[in-house]
């Protein structure tokens, strides 16, 4: 059912603050004349402003982009507000909700309160209302995600490890694994993260424990760097006395993640003896310490390596029972060269990083310098594009790196072929728009070339594109 209402003539704004430029405001309406009425309303007080005509489609921009306020109606065919409100929960759960339609009874009213909504609406919309109500909405998502930072740092301070970085990138490789993790995350399942060395692995596992819900700290082992005759004290802890050495009582890295996340990455370098205490940990809830009692636990597991385990329990080196306790949701990050649309803000990031741990003033990437980037394949995947932009910010001496401050293997590389390939059942959507971002790409941003190549006209690329919230639509 669609809301007739439409909101009031918009008088002139105030002057923007500086507080709305920092806040994305997504405007869900199945009704076009209201969507575009609220997207002037926003945009003129100064927020980013993102729509969507469908619940469905309002999941995929969240899924591609941060939003901090979803101003959604009520009422709208396929997915109603209520609906999308619940659906938000894990795709976008630090988001605050707004719900509007001219429906409103006090039983809707305590149906989306309850559900998780921020603040109720009714048609027809004032616009000061609406305004003040989202500001509210996004002050508050700002309390909260200070509040999660403290909370972070914190723990980062109990377990005397550093702060996360953030998960940066909107390509649908990383899409598709950050929408499981998220889902993953308020569970109780153990969690295996696979992919290649340097594909950002204990990046989704910290994403995954900030969102569980859990009060403990996350705690990281990386089992390659142990020797494996320490291993199992550094997991498990040890009594004073317990071997040769042991001069006093040692907590293990289990009893440090109690009522948190014990994060094992390089778990395929697990002795055989070690390995069955895992199994007996994760089977029983109960571990002993070198020398000790038995104790129970409590945390959340998530494992990470870039070694096939199926093929070494073929060769009778992992056992399998163990593989199948960790394997019950499985994550795979993406290698960087599936993730060609995501090099510009990896750059752009790390650029931002290492200007600023450099005392350096912020520096630019030439043109021709950010193609090569794109062009080579990255076998050392996100931790080598760091290592790269790292080296450049260092040697430059100028205010924007080119090509001569790239290393050799990067400017030497091939060109990588311009072939796409989908996997059967790929959405059309999606295929569309990575052929559009793709001859882009190919024609240097020249829209009107890359519509010669695809047959159609500029007009249409920049209707699909904004169809599908690709930035260049705004251009």
């Amino acid at each position: 059912m669609n809301d007739s209402s439409t909101t009031t003539p918009v008088p002139a704004a105030p002057t923007p603050s500086a507080a709305n430029a920092s806040t994305t405001v997504l405007v869900v309406d199945d009704e076009r004349e209201n969507l575009e009425a609220l997207e002037r309303i926003f945009a003129r007080e100064g927020f980013r402003v993102l729509t969507a005509e469908s619940g469905r489609r309002a999941l995929d921009v969240c899924r591609a982009q941060r939003v901090h306020v979803v101003v959604t109606d009520l009422m709208m065919p396929g997915m109603s507000g209520i609906d999308l409100l619940k659906a938000l929960e894990t795709v976008a759960p630090d988001a605050e909700v707004v719900l509007m339609t001219a429906y409103g009874t006090i039983e809707t009213a305590v149906e989306a309160m309850r559900a998780g909504a921020y603040d109720f609406v009714e048609k027809p919309l004032k616009r000061m209302q609406m305004v003040k109500t989202v500001q509210k909405a996004a002050e508050r998502h700002a309390l909260v995600a200070e509040n999660r930072t403290l909370k972070q740092e914190l723990s980062a301070l109990k377990s005397g490890s550093s702060g996360p970085r953030p998960i940066v990138g909107s390509s649908p490789a990383l899409r598709r694994a950050l929408d499981i993790a998220y889902q993953a995350a308020p569970s109780t399942a153990n969690v295996l993260v696979l992919g290649e060395s340097g594909t950002g692995k204990e990046l989704l596992a910290r994403a995954i424990h900030e969102r569980s819900g859990r009060s403990g700290a996350f705690v990281a082992v990386n089992l390659a760097a142990l020797p494996e005759t320490i291993v199992e004290g550094e997991l498990f802890g040890y009594e004073k006395g317990a071997f040769t050495g042991a001069v006093q009582k040692r907590e293990g890295r289990v009893a440090q993640a109690e009522g948190g996340t014990l994060f094992l990455d390089e778990i395929g370098e697990l002795s055989p003896q070690v390995q069955v205490k895992l199994l007996r940990l994760l089977q029983e809830g109960e571990y002993e310490p070198l020398g000790g009692r038995t104790r129970r636990a409590d945390f959340r597991l998530i494992a990470a390596t870039n070694k096939d385990l199926r093929q070494l329990i073929t060769e009778q080196r992992f056992r399998e029972d163990l593989y199948y306790r960790l394997n019950v949701i499985a994550i795979t990050s993406p290698p960087l060269r599936d993730r060609q649309g995501d090099v510009p803000l990896l750059v752009d990031h790390f650029l931002e990083v290492y200007c600023r741990k450099n005392g350096k003033p912020r520096m630019e990437l030439a043109r021709e310098a950010l193609e090569k980037l794109q062009d080579y394949s990255w076998p050392g995947n996100v931790r080598e594009l760091e290592n790269v932009i790292e080296r450049a910010v260092v040697l430059s001496r100028g205010a924007t790196l080119t090509l001569a401050d790239l290393p050799p293997q990067i400017t030497q590389a091939e060109r990588r072929g311009s072939d796409l390939s989908f996997s059967m059942g790929t959405p059309l959507e999606e295929i569309e728009r990575r052929v559009i971002r793709a001859t882009l790409d190919h024609t240097r941003g020249d829209k009107q070339l890359a519509a010669q190549l695809l047959g159609i006209s500029a007009r249409t690329i920049y209707r699909k594109l904004a169809d599908l919230n690709e930035p260049d639509a705004a251009e």
